[in-house]
């Protein structure tokens, strides 16, 4: 099947220029510098038979208190562009092949400089019904972008700053 893309419609979250993929269901794979638009996203993603959507956003936090404890004033996100969206496609790819019955997916990571309380990723997934996996689809999503998606991170303290490597390996996945 050919993929058609369906170009963004106005948006505060997203450029004008945005492709939708349309293959029988909206698919967004984008890295951003704007702030997400959490309405406008599941707008984007949400179809007349949509009746449930599972939302992950990813934050960034001002006080990290298990393992290392410490304050951060801000983080730096990066990333090649091409390459991780291609890589978000291929979440997306993957949730659908998992759950057949996940309708809308939104892969949205943020870059630049992120303070305490902003959110840094957002992961949305919608299905006709909240029974069908549409929970765990989203859980994958954000599980499996902290895998393989090559967006990084460098943390600022009040006196100090290193890139952040993720140790976590999510459940989903071992």
């Amino acid at each position: 099947m050919n993929p058609r893309f369906l170009w963004g419609r106005k948006s505060r979250c997203f450029p004008q220029s945005l492709e939708v993929e349309l293959s029988d269901f909206p698919t967004i794979a984008l890295i951003t510098e704007e702030e997400i638009d959490l309405n406008d996203l599941v707008a984007h993603v949400t179809l007349p038979s949509t009746g449930a959507a599972a939302i992950f956003a990813g934050m960034v936090r001002g006080i990290t208190s298990r393992d290392n404890p410490h304050e951060t004033v801000y983080l730096e996100y990066e990333a090649y562009k091409p390459m991780a969206e291609e890589k978000m496609k291929q979440v997306a790819d993957e949730i659908r092949a998992r759950w057949n019955t996940v309708e809308g997916i939104a892969i949205v990571q943020r870059i630049g400089r992120l303070y305490p309380r902003t959110p840094t990723v957002l992961i949305a997934c919608t299905s006709p019904h909240r029974d069908t996996g549409v929970f765990d689809a989203a859980r994958y999503g954000i599980d499996r972008l902290k895998e393989i998606v090559p967006v990084w991170k460098k943390e600022f303290g009040p006196n100090s700053e290193q890139w952040v490597e993720g140790d976590h390996l999510p459940e989903v996945l071992k």
